[in-house]
């Protein structure tokens, strides 16, 4: 998925955008990448629970590359695109973009493909309902 297009735009709807702190750096002070896959599991399951029309849970999660570390203070921002919607599955491709208040330039950081599945109140696998329904 990660693209070396001249002029990049983000792929998707954005789903999620918040602010890194300190408290979220590592010893290098670069931004944690399993902080980072956390914010990509949260934009992927806003975006699959209101596809879903309920609870899911996160099944999988394909490769990840980091393109460049995230430094405090930059803005993060998911866009998620849906790729498949099975039965029970919600395959998702979320990208992950950056942009920092010292040069304020959009920089894609990473992307993933996530996969969720529709749960029931009891956490056993449900059907995703279709748009028409």
């Amino acid at each position: 998925m990660i693209d070396s297009d001249e002029d990049p735009t983000p792929s998707g709807e954005l789903a999620l955008q918040t602010l890194t702190r300190p408290q979220d750096t590592n010893s290098n002070g670069d931004i944690f990448g399993g902080w980072l896959m956390g914010q990509m599991d949260l934009a992927g399951a806003i975006t699959a629970r209101e596809l879903a029309r309920g609870p899911v849970t996160t099944v999988a999660v394909g490769a990840m590359v980091f393109l460049s570390p995230i430094k405090v203070g930059a803005i993060v921002s998911c866009y998620c695109e849906v790729a498949e919607v099975g039965r029970s599955s919600i395959r998702i491709n979320i990208e992950v973009w950056t942009k920092h208040y010292t040069d304020n330039a959009p920089q894609k950081v990473t992307d993933a493909e996530f996969v969720f599945v529709a749960i029931d109140k009891d956490g056993r696998t449900r059907t995703v309902p279709s748009p028409a329904s």
